[in-house]
């Protein structure tokens, strides 16, 4: 199972992340563990000093613009 990681304090860009990785994963329809890191001291703790940002399993995949659901399930797969 992968893990994907919505780094954002809950700005409308995270929240419109939040929706395509929901949408992408969806789509896939794979077994995926969504957790949204909303906490700035977690956020910096990945290297991150702009939101939102993207991580699978741990690794720092986009950060600051949202990709679309196509882009994050090419991330996926």
């Amino acid at each position: 199972m992968k893990k994907i990681q919505i780094l954002g304090t809950g700005c409308p860009k995270c929240k419109k992340l939040a929706e395509n990785v929901e949408t992408a994963a969806k789509d896939l329809g794979g077994e995926f563990d969504i957790e949204k890191v909303t906490e700035i001291n977690e956020i910096m703790k990945f290297g991150v000093m702009m939101t939102p940002a993207l991580a699978i399993d741990g690794q720092v995949k986009v950060v600051g613009k949202v990709p679309s659901p196509d882009e994050i399930k090419s991330m996926l797969s």
